[in-house]
């Protein structure tokens, strides 16, 4: 989702300069504009004293301005904040013993861990995302549970089972894991 904000943003903030930048040049230039044009020639400017007073004396116009600048610089700083938290893990360092190693695909030790751990008694649906460096991955799963499971239960198979057998096929010293689990929403049965 980052990748895709992020693109929508810096297309956004193009399309805003490259149509400002070839309004103040086509005036600078002297090029004919249409009427409905912002700026006319070479000496207009872009705010007139006249357009910079217009709204001064209205009660609306300071809060209006200032609650628009301070949702920009909230959304700036979300973005800026947004920019340093790692993507998925592209691929993880296996020791294939012989002292030059082998790449496994991230996404393809997620699917397995999230096809074992989807498989144990109890849960509706896994997610993994593998994060970190790819020497040393960390597992992000989020368990959906059914109404009849029981958490305990599940998180020990999760950790004695999928976990290891990821953290033992792929070659890892240790495979640390942060794991939330939530419930299905179901209906209230009726006890009669």
């Amino acid at each position: 989702m980052l990748r895709s904000v992020n693109r929508i943003l810096l297309g956004l903030a193009a399309v805003v300069l490259v149509c400002v930048g070839g309004a103040v040049l086509a005036a600078g230039l002297g090029l004919s504009v249409p009427s409905w044009w912002p700026w006319y020639g070479r000496s207009d400017v872009l705010l007139s004293e006249a357009d910079r007073d217009r709204w001064r004396g209205e009660g609306w116009w300071w809060p209006a301005v200032i609650a628009a600048l301070a949702i920009v610089v909230v959304l700036a700083l979300w973005w800026l904040l947004a920019q340093p938290r790692r993507a998925r893990l592209a691929e993880v360092l296996v020791d294939s013993g012989d002292g030059e190693g082998a790449l496994l695909r991230g996404r393809a030790l997620e699917g397995v861990l999230a096809d074992e751990a989807g498989n144990l008694d109890g849960v509706a649906r896994a997610q993994v995302v593998l994060t970190g460096r790819r020497s040393s991955p960390h597992a992000r799963i989020r368990l959906l549970m059914e109404p009849h499971a029981a958490p305990e239960e599940t998180l020990g198979r999760l950790t004695d089972e999928a976990l290891a057998h990821a953290r033992d096929s792929a070659g890892l010293a240790r495979l640390p894991a942060e794991v939330r689990l939530r419930a299905v929403r179901h209906r209230a049965e009726r006890v009669s």
